[in-house]
C-alpha cells in the first residue's frame, strides 16, 4: 500500500509541477554541457529521492521539483568532471558488489537483494542506481586524489584529549549548508531558512536550502564526537541547547546551520591507536567534504546550463 500511496504522489507532483499541466511525456527539460536532461530524467530523479528521504513527499510540488532539479545538475556536473580525470567508470565486479551491500544495509535492508527488490518496487531501474553510487565514489576519489595532501591533522593533539577526558560527549546532528550570491543576502536567506524550519522543520528545510550531499537525507550527519569539530564550529555548537539550531557559521563553500537532534556522555573503554585513527578519519572527512564543495562550486562555474 505503502509503495502505492509513493508512486501516487510522484505522478502527481509530475503533472502538477505549476498551474499548467506537464505532460509525462519525455521533453527535454535542459541541457548540461552537451548532456541532456529530460522529464522522464526528472521524474526517476524525485522517486529515487523519495526513496532515500520519505519526507521529500510532503513538500510543496514547486519545492520538490527544484530539490529533484539540483539533484540531477549537481550529478551531472559531477559525471562532467570526472569523464575529465577517468577514462571511464568502471569498478571491479566483486568490490562494487560489496559496495552495494553496504549501502544497502545503510539504506535500511538487510541485504541487497530486498534493497534491488525495493528500488525496482518502485519503479526504478537498478542500473540507474548502480550509476549513481558509481559517481559518488569515483568523486569521492577525485576528492582524495587532489585534495588529501592538504589535510592537516595534529595527531598529537588528537592524542592528548583523548587522554585527559575519560568520558566524551557525542552529538547527533543535522545540518544545512547554503550559498548566497553577495554577502548582504545573507540575513534574508537565514530568515527564510528559519521560517521553512519552523513550519516544515529542519529536516525539509534541509531539503531545500542545502546544497551538501547531506540534503538528500535530510541534513542527517548522525552521532560525531564533538573533540572531533574544529574549534569554531565546536564553540558555536556549544552555545545552543538539544532541539535548537545554530547561527550560519562560515565554512568553505558558503554556510553552515547545525541542529542538536540529542547528546550523549560515552564512557570510555579506549583502545587508543583506533580511537586515535578514528578521530583522524572523522577530522579528515570534515576537510575533505569543506573542499569537495570548494571544488564542486569551482567545477560548476565553468558549466553551461540552458533550460528549454
Amino acid at each position: 500500500m505503502r509503495l502505492e500511496f509513493l508512486k501516487i504522489i510522484i505522478f502527481c507532483i509530475f503533472i502538477t509541477f505549476t498551474n499548467e499541466s506537464i505532460s509525462l511525456e519525455n521533453k527535454i527539460l535542459f541541457k548540461i554541457n552537451n548532456e541532456i536532461v529530460s522529464t522522464i530524467d526528472l521524474y526517476n530523479e524525485t522517486k529515487y529521492l523519495t526513496l532515500l528521504n520519505a519526507n521529500l513527499a510532503n513538500l510543496e510540488k514547486k519545492r520538490i521539483y527544484e530539490i529533484s532539479k539540483n539533484s540531477l545538475i549537481r550529478e551531472k556536473i559531477k559525471e562532467i568532471e570526472l569523464l575529465k580525470n577517468y577514462k571511464n567508470l568502471d569498478i571491479d565486479e566483486k568490490y562494487f558488489d560489496q559496495l552495494m551491500n553496504n549501502y544497502s544495509v545503510k539504506m535500511g535492508f538487510n541485504n541487497v537483494n530486498n534493497f534491488v527488490k525495493n528500488i525496482e518496487a518502485n519503479g526504478l531501474d537498478v542500473e540507474t542506481i548502480k550509476k549513481k553510487i558509481k559517481i559518488e565514489l569515483y568523486w569521492n576519489q577525485l576528492i582524495l586524489k587532489k585534495f588529501l595532501k592538504d589535510v592537516k591533522i595534529d595527531k598529537e593533539k588528537i592524542e592528548e584529549d583523548l587522554k585527559k577526558n575519560l568520558t566524551q560527549a557525542e552529538l547527533l546532528l543535522s545540518e544545512i549548508v547554503f550559498n548566497i550570491d553577495k554577502k548582504s543576502d545573507l540575513k534574508n536567506k537565514f530568515e527564510l531558512i528559519k521560517q521553512d524550519i519552523a513550519t516544515k522543520g529542519f529536516s525539509n528545510a534541509a531539503l531545500i536550502h542545502g546544497v551538501s550531499d547531506s540534503s538528500n537525507n535530510g541534513g542527517k550527519l548522525g552521532w560525531i564526537k564533538l573533540s572531533s569539530l574544529n574549534s569554531k564550529i565546536k564553540n558555536q555548537i556549544t552555545k545552543i541547547d538539544v532541539g535548537k539550531f545554530s547561527n550560519p557559521i562560515v565554512v568553505p563553500g558558503g554556510f553552515l546551520i547545525l541542529k542538536i537532534e540529542d547528546q550523549r556522555e560515552v564512557k570510555k573503554n579506549l583502545d587508543l591507536n583506533k580511537e586515535i585513527q578514528l578521530t583522524v578519519n572523522e577530522k579528515t572527512n570534515e576537510q575533505l567534504n569543506k573542499l569537495s564543495i570548494v571544488y564542486f562550486n569551482k567545477v560548476k562555474k565553468d558549466i553551461e546550463i540552458n533550460a528549454f
